[in-house]
């Protein structure tokens, strides 16, 4: 349940930080945080990631596709059978879902605000952030596991194969003697 609780204050972080937005700056709007490196520009967001897709109205696919991502990781959540650092990576790829999935169901898109300023990269928000970095942990993390219980796997079953080896080499013997014996 605690994974459930990192989720809950993924989403009121989300939230606060796109009310202060929308309280503060008007549509457009940009103000530099760091100069040359980050700013806030707030822009609204009816599309997928990266605004793909806005010019269509995909505002309710859009919706359920997160609130059906969301149930399928409250589930695994609750289940609970993933070590903790993969659980903290799915609480925070949910808390993002969650938040943008409030968004597009309350306001019809997402207030996107944070701007990078020393490249060219799509205005994003705290959701998506959370959603990112839990993505990057998780995919890390399952797949170091995955590497280790393959690992494991082949170095337990390499005493069979020595034993295997050690039968088929003793068969073979025991037919090369009765060839001889002839």
């Amino acid at each position: 349940m605690i994974y459930l609780l990192i989720a809950l204050v993924c989403v009121a972080l989300d939230q606060l930080t796109k009310y202060l937005i929308t309280s503060d700056l008007s549509w457009g709007q940009h103000i530099h945080l760091i100069p040359g490196v980050l700013g806030l520009t707030r822009i609204k967001n009816t599309g997928m990631a990266w605004s793909l897709m806005s010019e269509s109205d995909f505002r309710w696919v859009l919706a359920v596709i997160s609130v059906a991502v969301s149930i399928v990781l409250i589930v695994i959540l609750i289940r609970n059978k993933l070590p903790k650092w993969e659980s903290f990576a799915l609480a925070l790829i949910l808390g993002g879902a969650v938040g943008n999935a409030v968004d597009r169901i309350m306001l019809g898109y997402v207030v996107d605000m944070i701007e990078t300023e020393f490249i060219s990269f799509p205005v994003f928000n705290v959701a998506d952030s959370f959603i990112t970095v839990g993505a990057a942990i998780f995919v890390i993390l399952y797949g170091a596991r995955s590497i280790r219980e393959e690992r494991e796997k082949k170095a337990s079953s390499m005493p069979e194969l020595k034993r295997l080896r050690e039968s088929r080499e003793k068969k073979s013997g025991e037919n090369d003697d009765e060839d001889s014996s002839l």
